[in-house]
């Protein structure tokens, strides 16, 4: 696992301890006085200074009345194991800790370019498209189903949105525009959302038209981080790659999808008819 990859993942787990603390209405040196530590500890753990041990999440959990949390935090630290992460590891307690995780990652990054061949990515969701999507996901995969909380972690990463020291540019193939993944007025919510984003300076929306000349064939979705690394889901595993030769790989294929992808107001038009392909009577 990169050293990236795994902070953010640490990182992650000290918000989730900490947010535990603090809704039991606990200061930091109460809890060490509870557990015998040292604050320094509560601290490191909380922001990720300090990989907590298995028995550290278990202490913790008890000592703030939560044993309900321990499956979860011990999940937390698994997916801290290795670079390519089993869905079916990750999902063991639910989907909230995976976009946690993602949330301390897209804090950590400058520069984002993305590719979605399927979904509208989940920097853009509405809460409604996250949440059926979500719902899906978690019945496939046989998951708790935490939606609720992890819909507002999704959300949580989208603040990064309107960070000006940041700069997203992402591609969507058309066809994702009209996979019915919620009910038509969801869809029609989701769409608004999209159009409302065209032309944000931190944002660039290009849209693959279905029938647009391709260099190549779309394939799956990737996120390429800061230009280093490159994030790939597949439907059973998460893959991190940041070899020169993949990171430089997937910004070519990224750059000729770009080619054939349409912005501003032919974007917008692409938006505009799949929206009016609803039936929303």
């Amino acid at each position: 696992m990169s050293s990236t990859d795994y902070q953010s993942g640490r990182e992650a787990l000290g918000g989730r301890l900490r947010e535990l603390r603090t809704e039991a209405g606990l200061q930091g040196k109460d809890l060490a006085e509870r557990l015998g530590w040292q604050r320094s500890k509560v601290s490191r753990l909380e922001t990720g200074k300090q990989t907590a041990t298995a028995p550290d999440l278990e202490a913790w959990a008890l000592a703030l009345d939560a044993p309900g949390e321990v499956a979860d935090l011990h999940s937390r630290l698994r997916g801290l194991e290795s670079q390519q992460r089993s869905w079916r590891r990750q999902l063991a307690s639910g989907h909230r800790a995976v976009q946690d995780r993602y949330v301390a990652e897209y804090r950590r990054t400058s520069t984002v370019r993305g590719y979605e061949a399927t979904v509208i990515p989940g920097l853009f969701q509405t809460p409604d498209y996250a949440r059926h999507l979500l719902l899906a996901n978690a019945e496939l995969m046989q998951s708790p189903r935490d939606t609720d909380a992890a819909v507002n972690a999704r959300m949580r990463r989208q603040e990064v949105l309107y960070e000006g020291s940041k700069m997203f540019r992402v591609l969507v193939w058309e066809g994702a525009l009209h996979a019915l993944v919620g009910p038509a007025e969801v869809m029609a919510g989701q769409l608004d959302r999209l159009v409302g984003l065209i032309g944000l300076p931190q944002i660039t929306l290009g849209i693959v038209p279905l029938g647009a000349p391709l260099k190549l064939s779309p394939k799956h979705g990737f996120w390429i981080f800061d230009e280093t690394r490159v994030v790939v889901e597949t439907i059973n595993s998460e893959f991190t790659l940041e070899s020169t030769e993949d990171v430089t790989l997937y910004g070519r294929v990224w750059d000729r999808l770009d080619e054939s992808a349409v912005h501003g107001q032919q974007a917008r038009r692409l938006l505009g008819r799949a929206r009016a392909s609803l039936d929303l009577s």
